[in-house]
């Protein structure tokens, strides 16, 4: 058996694991966010994951996201397919090298009844988020998780639409709050662990597929 999973089996039932493999999660942007919540739910047994983004790995990526210096330069859907395959290498993986726009989310992410947000531009957010709820998706977003301090203050909002928002709410990205590996590691952390109490607990039933 799969060595990830032969531990899992010591975990979780049959019946949560079963649940975990047969749920496709799309991810929105492979960065500080997206990375990591793929690489925690990979680690949860998740083995189908959507991935989008039009970006390569760049050094200024390697303080808080999911790379290798190895890696710099190839596409972030290929550096973290090549990660996560290390991880679980029966992943099915559906790559998509290219800006997510209103025009292909739902060609994308449609599957999926579950969505990652990752995104660092408002309108970008904003579009993925009307776009997922309007076709029935549970929707996991991210607002406010540059710099360091307290992480305690990093809350969970949810909204009877199907929308749950990780973060401060306030504090943006600026030269003195840059975003840095702990509390953006924290966000992403509660995103995927949002996704991962969304399928145990059974409550995707309203979502369409």
């Amino acid at each position: 058996m799969n060595p990830l999973i032969s531990g899992l089996v010591e975990t979780l039932s049959q019946e949560q694991l079963a649940r975990i493999q047969q749920t496709p999660v799309g991810i929105a942007g492979l960065g500080g966010l997206g990375s990591n919540v793929a690489w925690h739910l990979v680690r949860c047994g998740f083995s189908h994951l959507v991935l989008a983004d039009f970006d390569r790995v760049e050094a200024s990526n390697l303080n808080r996201q999911a790379y290798f210096p190895d890696q710099l330069g190839l596409l972030k859907t290929e550096a973290l397919a090549e990660t996560l395959l290390r991880i679980n290498p029966d992943l099915h993986l559906d790559l998509w090298s290219s800006l997510v726009t209103a025009d292909n989310v739902q060609t994308i992410f449609g599957h999926c009844p579950v969505w990652v947000e990752g995104f660092d531009q408002t309108a970008s957010k904003r579009m993925f988020v009307e776009e997922g709820l309007a076709s029935g998706k549970k929707v996991v977003g991210a607002s406010g998780l540059a710099g360091w301090g307290d992480t305690d203050i990093i809350r969970t909002l949810h909204w009877d639409s199907g929308l749950s928002v990780v973060g401060d709410f306030c504090t943006d990205l600026t030269d003195d709050h840059p975003p840095l590996s702990p509390r953006v590691g924290v966000v992403a952390a509660k995103q995927a662990n949002l996704v991962l109490a969304w399928v145990l607990n059974g409550n995707l039933a309203s979502a369409k597929r």
